[in-house]
């Protein structure tokens, strides 16, 4: 079989990052008898760098025209004085919004290996967590109207978040087909007792869930859900929200796993095209040395292989191999925490991973 996959390396450690993950697909492609045509283009600083704007024609074309994105990390200092609508991150919001891209999938899930890396209490993390976060992911406040005014107190910017219930109604199925392939327990968070937006969410929510009469759904707010999930990560199972929320609830996440450098994604519409990302940034501090994390990239692939290809064994070998090198003590920088060990570079777990593909 073979796949076109639009390759968008960004900026910092992107480019890194995403040829680890090549590597890993193009073994996997060896293994299977499949072929991965990858199709570089430009998002992001380096677009803007080359064209003057963050997200040129061509890119979005270009991801239009392939069965699957892959994309690095935008963003940098580089950057950062220039107006919102012509920095790097408007990229990611034009990218979703252009391929239709409504349903963000992150997992969380604590590997056997990095219990130790968790900050949490050694009680809380013994028996591990798994959880899926469904975050909305093209409306909310990141989409609404925004701009500068004169208020109350002289000048003054403002953000508007507005859902419809035809947006909360996609993602919410979207959550509770995913629970009904897991444990059937889904949480949704929001701030109903304060947002309009969140009281409209809140009862759509509730109006799906009588068609998942099999499904366990319960309400919590966003606050106290922050609070629980270093609380007791393990009551959660499938977690659905908002934008901006999930864009926050994620990241905090990634930290009780050991490492926001072990967290995927993947980006999904109404098509089986989807875009796979690691949910950590460009980490310009870092590009070019070789000590970036490559592994949330890679299992942004084997979430690829699995949800845009439909390749399963070929996904759980790549997640396999994952665990085997943790399990055999293979640490990047980011994992090795207070230890004396002797961290690997980006390029060493790569090879540490693609030797782990081959041998199981």
């Amino acid at each position: 079989m073979e796949f076109q996959i639009a390759l968008l390396r960004g900026d910092g450690i992107g480019p890194e990052i995403t040829d680890s993950a090549v590597k890993v697909l193009e073994s996997v492609g060896a293994q299977y008898g499949h072929c991965f045509r990858f199709h570089p283009y430009l998002i992001g600083g380096c677009a803007i760098d080359e064209t003057g704007i963050p997200l040129p024609d061509e890119t979005v074309n270009g991801c239009l025209a392939s069965d699957s994105v892959l994309l690095g990390a935008v963003g940098g200092p580089k950057w950062d004085d220039l107006p919102g609508e012509q920095r790097p991150e408007k990229a990611l919001l034009g990218i979703r919004s252009a391929l239709g891209l409504y349903t963000n999938l992150r997992p969380a899930k604590l590997f056997p290996a990095l219990k130790g890396a968790s900050p949490l209490r050694a009680d809380l993390v013994e028996q591990g967590f798994d959880i899926m976060i469904v975050r909305e992911l093209t409306g909310g406040i990141y989409f609404g109207d925004r701009g500068m005014r004169t208020g109350k107190f002289g000048e003054e910017a403002f953000d508007t978040e507005a859902y419809s219930v035809f947006e909360i109604e996609r993602i919410g199925r979207a959550a509770f087909e995913a629970a009904m392939k897991r444990s059937r327990r889904l949480v949704s968070v929001d701030k109903a007792n304060v947002l309009e937006t969140s009281r409209l969410w809140r009862k759509t929510i509730h109006r799906l869930a009588a068609e998942y009469p099999k499904v366990i759904c319960s309400d919590m707010f966003v606050d106290n859900a922050a609070m629980q999930l270093v609380r007791n990560p393990r009551q959660f199972d499938v977690i659905v929200t908002s934008n901006m929320f999930g864009d926050i609830l994620s990241d905090e996440a990634s930290q009780i796993t050991g490492s926001i450098g072990m967290l995927a994604s993947a980006s999904l519409g109404d098509t089986t095209r989807g875009m796979y990302e690691p949910i950590h940034g460009s980490a310009p501090d870092i590009a070019g040395q070789d000590i970036a994390n490559p592994i949330a990239t890679i299992l942004s692939v084997a979430m690829m292989l699995r949800y845009a290809f439909g390749l399963t064994k070929e996904a759980d070998r790549v997640e396999q191999a994952v665990d085997t090198v943790l399990a055999n003590g293979c640490r990047t920088a980011d994992l090795i925490g207070s230890t004396d060990a002797k961290p690997l570079r980006c390029s060493e777990m790569t090879a540490e991973i693609l030797a782990a593909l081959q041998s199981l």
